[in-house]
């Protein structure tokens, strides 16, 4: 297992240069130059200002070369200063706003998986019941539901009608007052309406896969000997049953880790949340490079990181599984 893990590691260096190529040379593809929304603005920026400006960020430089010195840099954790007025180093700008972009996303996949997986299995342990008619459109109406309209939908209807809950921020205005249990669930008041809205989303394609895993290992040998040794339902079910039917749902939960990444430049957008995807939206919008760029870089390794925890979890779900 060490050795695989390692190896694995090693093969994340060549996958980030390839991530870290293509986006760079697609990112520069759009028109425009950084610089003018710096000095456009300003009427008492000269030429030679905008031409020392160029020069500091390389943008003066053939793309070719100014990819290399970014390369160069990163390879010290420096992703260099945003193009912004606070021209700030853009891994502090990435990491202050990163915990809550993770904790929304944490609690979501735990609300999705909380939801999902026994709608999965009680659809699969009674196919074509009621039950199941019911889950399996819920299920399809999650799968067509727009992100957006729902998080429109669930602002509307939580926060403008009812009052239950705030629609912007993560905070409170006597946030600092409050005390530590009061801030917990400050926090917790605010994040209630976005974690719902992403793990709502997330949990349709999540159940139909445990469905379907589901209904092909209830069908297998050993389950029916499992039955004929008298042993209870729930036993089968839970025991023999649902830990091989986790392994579809461990690839899915691996592969789900981008759309969340990309799904927080969403709803952190919608909400007024200063997460990461707020963040890369404004980064996006302002042509801000180096913090597009770092913000990338780091959605990408967390994406790498989450593949491997998958594969190393499927040796605990899968016991004929091993990497030795």
């Amino acid at each position: 297992m060490r050795a695989y893990i390692i190896r694995r590691l090693l093969m994340v260096i060549p996958m980030m240069l390839g991530i870290t190529l293509i986006s760079f040379f697609i990112m520069h593809l759009a028109p425009g130059d950084p610089t003018e929304l710096m000095t456009n603005l300003n009427p008492d920026v000269s030429p030679e200002s905008i031409t020392r400006l160029r020069e500091l960020y390389h943008l003066d430089q053939p793309l070719a070369a100014q990819y290399f010195l970014w390369l160069r840099d990163i390879a010290t954790l420096d992703f260099g200063h945003s193009f912004s007025q606070d021209a700030r180093p853009v891994l502090d700008k990435i990491l202050e706003r990163l915990p809550i972009t993770i904790l929304i996303n944490v609690l979501s996949l735990i609300v999705a998986l909380a939801v999902a997986l026994p709608l999965g299995v009680f659809s699969a342990v009674r196919q074509y019941s009621l039950f199941d008619k019911l889950a399996s459109l819920f299920v399809f109406f999650g799968f067509s539901m727009p992100t957006f309209w729902l998080a429109l939908l669930l602002m509307m209807l939580f926060g403008v009608q009812l009052g239950w809950f705030p629609v912007s921020g993560v905070v409170s205005l006597n946030h600092e007052q409050l005390s530590a249990l009061g801030k917990a669930g400050d926090y917790a008041w605010h994040l209630t309406i976005p974690v719902l809205m992403t793990g709502l989303t997330s949990l349709a394609g999540i159940s139909r896969y445990a469905r379907q895993s589901m209904l092909e290992v209830i069908r297998q040998d050993y389950m029916v000997t499992a039955r004929a040794k008298g042993l209870p339902e729930r036993i089968v079910i839970y025991k023999h049953g649902l830990k091989n039917a986790l392994l579809p749902i461990v690839t899915l939960m691996a592969l789900s880790i981008p759309g969340l990444i990309g799904g927080s430049v969403i709803f952190e957008t919608i909400f007024s949340i200063p997460g990461a995807g707020q963040l890369f939206y404004q980064a996006v919008m302002s042509r801000d490079y180096p913090l597009v760029m770092g913000e990338l870089v780091l959605g990408a390794f967390l994406t790498l990181l989450a593949n491997l925890l998958a594969d190393v979890a499927y040796a605990f779900v899968d016991p004929r599984i091993s990497y030795d």
